[in-house]
């Protein structure tokens, strides 16, 4: 059953704010094999004039996971994600991630196609920081493979 398209320019909120801890930024850092000393040590990151440690460019995708699944397993969409490849993601930032900000994302649906029995689905996560600031927007699509 392909995706309804009457979702496109759906909104999904993450129901809590994301507080980035030190140890999370460490953790993402280590796990994408980068040894970046403004991602692991504090002093460094301060030294280079940041509040705290700085997260990688990539670091927005932990704070997109949690309110993407909203829209991932939400059933009335009919997504099948045992199907589901990715296909592509960009960020763009006003500002850097670091430790210690407190951040909330809406996932928003910007469109739903399908092509050659494909389904591809374009979603545009927004951050903002504690007071409503921009941080970064996050754009991804993703594709539901045809059955066969």
């Amino acid at each position: 059953m392909p995706m309804d398209p009457s979702f496109a320019g759906r909104e999904y909120p993450l129901g809590e704010a994301y507080l980035v801890g030190v140890e999370k930024v460490r953790e993402f850092a280590a796990a994408i094999g980068d040894d970046n000393p403004l991602f692991h040590d504090r002093a460094v990151a301060r030294a280079a004039g940041y509040p705290d440690l700085l997260a990688p460019p990539t670091f927005a995708f932990a704070v997109i996971n949690g309110a993407q699944e909203a829209v991932l397993f939400d059933p009335a969409l009919g997504l099948d994600f045992s199907r589901v490849v990715h296909g592509d993601q960009r960020f763009v930032y006003s500002r850097p991630i670091v430790a210690g900000d407190e951040l909330s994302c809406t996932i928003v649906i910007d469109s739903i196609k399908n092509m050659a029995g494909n389904d591809m689905i374009t979603l545009r996560s927004e951050i903002v920081d504690a007071t409503g600031a921009h941080v970064v927007t996050g754009y991804g699509m993703l594709v539901s493979r045809a059955a066969g």
